[in-house]
């Protein structure tokens, strides 16, 4: 496939709950600024670029949220998101101290799910380059049809508790308002068509997509990007898949969710009528059938092979092939045993409870779960270990951390965002990283260098 730079943005739910009975002592915004308390009076913000590349920041809506430093390749992309984790997990341990010292009965937890208790939502948002070669309303409208479909594929999983209590593929289906829109807050749509390529607009363009889950299984998130890759890699090579456009996607979307292992028929606005899977199926043949895979790494062709027996599960309605893979049929097997095991169903609370916990950060659930055999991990804790200080290697994250780890152990004031580093220095000069594949640059070079000078200067001095 082509080489191209993706990143995932994360949005933490947060709570401080009561660990003697009562009510909660903090609110979420309360919670949310003590959690970044430690980076405030380090004289830094609740908005602060890490030394591994990626972005630490408080969300509107006291949401945490972690962007990882751009990667091209979906290895890197997961020691990332996990490191993220990782590190919030890592602020909520010392915060949680905090709380004690203060005499505070409390304890903060982070979840990485798309809704909360009072029906608000808040996302995974990925961002994909891509070339500026096409229209690009083209590219998205063709593209809704893959997104509103891949659900079933990519779906994290959840409980509908209005009505009669039942699985669903995606929660953040139902929070969906528009296919293509340029809006951001008064209304959610699949793909945001806001033109920030945050790299050199003659040449790129950033897509950003606000319709999937939240995933904890990482087989869920590196199958969610590997699948996007290889359509957005297809588009841009010309493939033909106007054709299999939804006639009402935003219908569609809701009705796929609603049932757990339904393969409904939709109808495409030529007035053909598939299922799911068959759109899902054909998607992915037209763009195999334009796109060399063959040399791709292991991972990918993994995740390739992951798409193929996702559709088969579904199809075929035996969920075992994947029941340690994908985040749907994970919490499917999970929820089911548990029901079995207490006499219950879906609508007791102790299935609410066991939902959260499959996506608190800070309870280490999901450990428990790889440990056991019921998820498959494809990390290693010493590369996430790793990958919490030390960017990727192969883009323009390298740059940044690198910058941003000198500055730091110097004591220097930098200012950085995704494209830009400036040094409390006359003499150094404004970096602009317009190239996000680039691993060097000669006016970062220099800030090196005026860094390392005042280190030696201080080190003749002492």
């Amino acid at each position: 496939m082509n080489r191209r730079i993706f990143g995932i943005e994360t949005e933490y739910g947060i709570t401080c709950a009561p660990t003697g009975g009562g009510d909660f002592p903090l609110s979420a915004e309360e919670a949310a600024h003590l959690l970044f308390e430690p980076l405030i009076k380090a004289g830094r913000s609740t908005n602060v670029f890490w030394r591994n590349g990626g972005r630490l920041y408080l969300d509107v809506g006291a949401h945490p949220e972690y962007a990882t430093a751009e990667c091209d390749n979906v290895e890197d992309l997961l020691l990332q998101v996990r490191a993220g984790e990782s590190l919030f997990a890592e602020f909520a341990n010392l915060t949680n101290q905090e709380l004690v010292q203060r005499g505070i009965s409390g304890r903060i937890h982070l979840f990485s799910t798309n809704e909360d208790a009072a029906g608000n939502s808040f996302g995974c948002h990925e961002n994909y380059l891509l070339r500026r070669n096409r229209n690009f309303r083209d590219v998205a409208d063709a593209l809704v049809s893959f997104f509103v479909t891949r659900q079933i594929v990519t779906g994290a999983g959840h409980v509908h508790r209005e009505g009669k209590p039942r699985l669903g593929y995606s929660p953040r289906a139902r929070f969906m308002d528009d296919p293509v829109s340029a809006a951001t807050t008064n209304s959610r749509p699949i793909i945001n068509t806001r033109d920030e390529p945050l790299a050199d607009p003659g040449e790129y363009r950033r897509m950003h997509v606000i319709v999937g889950d939240t995933n904890v299984a990482e087989s869920s998130t590196a199958v969610k990007v590997v699948m996007t890759d290889l359509i957005l890699s297809a588009v841009e090579a010309g493939v033909h898949i106007a054709d299999l456009a939804l006639k009402d996607p935003m219908a569609v979307i809701a009705q796929i969710d609603y049932e757990l292992g339904s393969n409904i028929e939709v109808e495409l606005t030529n007035g053909k009528k598939m299922s799911v899977v068959e759109v899902q199926r054909e998607l992915k043949r037209r763009a195999l059938a334009v796109v060399d895979v063959q040399d791709d790494a292991p991972l990918t062709l993994a995740m390739l092979d992951l798409w193929d027996r996702a559709l088969d599960a579904v199809e075929s309605g035996d969920h075992s092939g994947v029941a340690t893979e994908l985040d749907w049929a994970i919490k499917e097997r999970l929820f089911t045993r548990f029901m079995e095991r207490s006499n219950c169903s879906l609508d007791d609370p102790r299935v609410a409870r066991l939902e959260l916990a499959y996506h608190d950060v800070t309870a280490g659930f999901r450990q428990r779960l790889e440990e056991s055999g019921q998820m498959i991990r494809l990390t290693d804790p010493t590369d996430v270990q790793r990958a919490k200080t030390v960017p990727p290697a192969t883009t323009r994250a390298h740059i940044r951390g690198h910058v941003i780890a000198a500055a730091e152990d110097a004591g220097r004031q930098l200012g950085v965002d995704w494209i830009h580093l400036r040094l409390d220095d006359h003499r150094a000069p404004h970096v602009v990283l317009s190239d996000p594949f680039a691993v060097a640059d000669r006016d970062a070079d220099r800030i090196l260098e005026l860094i390392a000078e005042q280190d030696t200067g201080l080190a003749s001095f002492a």
